[in-house]
């Protein structure tokens, strides 16, 4: 009978060793979904912040491209001004 309650007492201490690494296990998998919860909370405020400052370059290149084009603008203009008079000159031949 010794040999029987010495295998239940075995039993039970490997038992109780099993419910205290559960316990354990169990903790740590708390304190790594916390972890995981804020380790999304950061990665999303930083999908944030590059969506803003994409929008900052986009912006600031469209701020530079129309400040770059007014110089052009006026190049552009002065051409179609240049064509204009040209077209009316051999209108003006045509009619003659």
């Amino acid at each position: 009978m010794s040999s029987v309650a010495d295998q239940l007492n075995n039993v039970l201490l490997k038992t109780a060793r099993l419910i205290e690494l559960c316990n354990a296990l169990q903790e740590e998998n708390e304190l790594l979904k916390l972890e995981n919860k804020h380790v999304k909370a950061t990665l999303d405020q930083a999908k944030i912040n590059e969506a803003d400052l994409t929008e900052k370059l986009r912006v600031l290149k469209l701020a530079k491209s129309i400040e770059g084009t007014s110089e052009k603008t006026l190049d552009i203009k002065q051409k179609i001004n240049e064509f204009v008079r040209e077209i009316d000159k051999c209108v003006v031949l045509l009619k003659k």
